[in-house]
């Protein structure tokens, strides 16, 4: 089933997630090496792609799992939460109707 991984950024986070950005990555690409990533990315602080130092205020990934309790340990295993770069993670399972 697809969950949702829906999360929140401290204040400031740039530097936080800066310092473990490749192994967030390296995690990411596996989902995806494995077929079970839909989507993934950043929350931009500003209304565009590029925020600069304005960084950003969470995160979305959207992406297969064997359940809700499997997605959840995977969402809370995030080398964002382990900087402190991310407040908190809402897990839901999540059904795609389009496109």
């Amino acid at each position: 089933m697809l969950y949702t991984i829906i999360s929140q950024d401290v204040e400031d986070s740039l530097e936080k997630r800066a310092l473990v950005r490749p192994e967030h990555i390296k995690r990411l690409e596996t989902l995806k090496n494995q077929g079970r990533l839909i989507l993934a990315g950043p929350h931009p602080a500003i209304d565009t792609n590029e925020p600069g130092s304005a960084g950003f205020t969470g995160s979305l990934v959207v992406a297969e799992f064997d359940s809700l309790e499997v997605a959840k340990v995977w969402a809370e295993a995030d080398p964002y939460i382990e900087s402190g770069a991310y407040a908190s993670i809402i897990v839901k399972p999540f059904k795609k109707v389009l496109p």
